[in-house]
């Protein structure tokens, strides 16, 4: 039986409590397609409620809580974390429908955050400068107060981890609107905090349909600072909204993100991560590696190489920890087989594919991962973010050209170049226009101390690492006149 947290209640003020309006909420298995929960349908009137306590919270308890406890706080949260981190994972790997191996490295890098905030909670400080004679001035880094915090359903643990994390070591209290998709875990991590220490109102969460509880949240006046991951269309609203009352906001849109593999690469060291890097949570994956660059004098071999690797891949349920596991909606399949369906009537030739299992429930949501080459730069399936198991090979002649094609598309999020030549490393680490580059590998595992972000149609602000400490703390220059 799994262990899921309280059905149908919002978690406000340390307490779970019903919804004040709205209809609960059928929480679908991806891999059979089937209701296995529901989730209270909170909206306006309870975003009101969270964002109350929340300032009570932050003008009250946790904003008197000095940063040194701040920290054993979020480091007893990140030990209750790691205790209860099969249940967390088992919950994850149902809602999400990732194999239980993905699932188990979400709930250690939740940990993660939170011994990494917890570690940094008092080592943030600001600074004293030079001025006139007779002045001491001084910045102060001080919370914004009370924060929003939008997460979406591909990696809910690690985006609430990398987001809340950063803003409870610093002071802020949080009122989290996780997506209706995938927001079980959540509400057992905001059950873990309340145990760990965490005052009444610092941590709220708020389940509900995002046009009404996320844009009530959005909406908000009372809210000091949002964090939205998700879709360019959607963080655009986001960042309308949050204008409406001059609420500042940091957006991470998703990326169309390149590797880049010249003819000097380790290739066998380059395989394995040019695959997982877009199979991995079924390809709905923000810094997914959706377009490999292959130089033309190795593109064939490189091909044939990455043929029987997605050959081999299989997909089905999330129980039976397999490459892949299934999409997480109707919606997303079918926005992923019209993508698949358009490039086939485009001229992309089809290279090779996996194989979902035969046996699959009928009602899953399974997409075998796919390779395709032939798609031209300005086709929609090089430009656009797939968020499914589908990867495009280009050749390219040069580094002139592979800069460009790594370039041309509106996204900016992460790049891999794979090269053993040092001088080129430098050269197209700095001549990517993106928030990441990775040089003969991708993703760093995670990298929790990596500042994370895009440029372009990515979004803006960064998030992870010491640098999201700054984004959830607000300047103020104190000028001393003493002569």
């Amino acid at each position: 039986m799994l262990d899921l947290p309280r059905s149908n209640a919002l978690f406000i003020d340390n307490a779970h409590v019903p919804a004040r309006g709205g209809d609960p909420i059928d929480v679908i298995d991806p891999s059979t397609g089937a209701v296995f929960a529901t989730i209270a349908g909170g909206g306006r009137a309870d975003i009101d409620a969270a964002v109350a306590a929340a300032r009570r919270a932050a003008e009250g308890a946790w904003g008197r809580t000095t940063a040194v406890e701040r920290g054993r706080v979020l480091m007893r949260l990140a030990a209750l974390v790691e205790t209860h981190r099969e249940t967390l994972a088992a919950i994850e790997s149902t809602d999400t429908g990732k194999p239980l191996k993905q699932a188990r490295a979400d709930a250690i890098a939740l940990a993660r955050y939170f011994e990494y905030y917890g570690g940094a909670a008092d080592k943030l400080h600001g600074e004293t400068l030079p001025y006139q004679n007779g002045y001491t001035v001084l910045t102060l880094r001080e919370p914004h107060g009370v924060t929003g915090h939008i997460i979406p359903w591909n990696y809910p643990m690690q985006i609430f981890g990398r987001s809340v994390g950063a803003a409870l070591a610093v002071g802020n209290a949080c009122v989290v609107k996780p997506a209706e998709d995938a927001c079980l875990s959540l509400l057992r991590t905001a059950e873990l905090a309340a145990q760990a220490g965490l005052p009444p109102g610092a941590l709220n969460i708020v389940t509900g349909l995002g046009q009404r509880a996320g844009q009530a949240l959005a909406e908000h006046p009372g809210i000091d600072h949002i964090s939205f991951p998700g879709s360019p269309e959607t963080g655009r609203r986001v960042a309308e909204a949050a204008a409406a009352h001059h609420c500042p906001v940091t957006l991470e849109l998703g990326g169309k993100s390149p590797q880049i593999v010249f003819a000097d690469a380790d290739i066998e060291a380059a395989l394995p991560v040019l695959v997982n890097a877009i199979v991995q949570n079924c390809g709905q994956t923000c810094s997914a590696g959706s377009r490999v660059l292959i130089e033309r004098s190795i593109h064939a071999r490189v091909i044939e190489a990455l043929a029987a690797r997605f050959t081999a891949l299989r997909a089905g349920p999330a129980t039976l920890d397999l490459d892949v596991g299934p999409l997480i909606s109707a919606r997303q399949l079918g926005r992923v087989r019209a993508y698949l369906d358009e490039s086939g009537a485009g001229g992309a030739r089809l290279i090779a594919q996996g194989a979902v299992l035969e046996d699959v429930p009928r009602g899953g949501y399974y997409q075998a991962p796919v390779l395709l080459e032939g798609v031209g730069a300005r086709d929609r399936l090089f430009q656009d973010e797939i968020f499914g198991p589908v990867l495009v090979a280009t050749a390219f002649d040069d580094e002139a050209q592979a800069l460009a094609l790594a370039n041309d598309t509106p996204y900016g999020l992460v790049a891999g170049v794979w090269t053993r030549d040092g001088a080129r490393q430098m050269r197209m680490a700095r001549a990517i226009r993106s928030g990441q580059v990775f040089i003969n590998n991708y993703g760093a595992g995670g990298g929790v101390e990596l500042p994370f972000g895009g440029v372009k149609r990515s979004g803006y602000g960064r998030e992870k690492g010491f640098e999201a400490l700054y984004g959830f703390t607000t300047l103020k220059t104190v000028a001393i006149k003493h002569d």
